[in-house]
């Protein structure tokens, strides 16, 4: 589509509102990646058992869907592997 623009006697291409939104659909392993990102940075700020709780549920569902890689899972278990000082300290 082509418009006039009052500072210039030049056409110049415009986009419609159609066409400015986005259709981008992650993939699912993009996505699970992010989910499980988002909770393991949440364990690593605030390490609660609750936080704990909701990577582990959520690295669990990945692994179950097939959407988390061996290697991920790895790192997700290496971390769950030792628990925190503030989690001792709740225990």
């Amino acid at each position: 589509m082509k418009a006039e623009r009052p500072s210039s006697s030049e056409h110049k291409a415009i986009t419609s509102p159609e066409q400015a939104r986005s259709t981008f659909m992650p993939p699912r392993r993009l996505f699970a990646t992010a989910v499980i990102g988002a909770a393991l940075i949440g364990y690593l700020v605030h390490k609660t058992p609750d936080s704990r709780q909701r990577l582990e549920t959520m690295a669990e569902m990945a692994q179950a869907l097939g959407v988390l890689s061996e290697s991920d899972a790895a790192v997700v278990a290496k971390l769950l592997a030792n628990p925190t000082i503030k989690e001792t300290a709740h225990a």
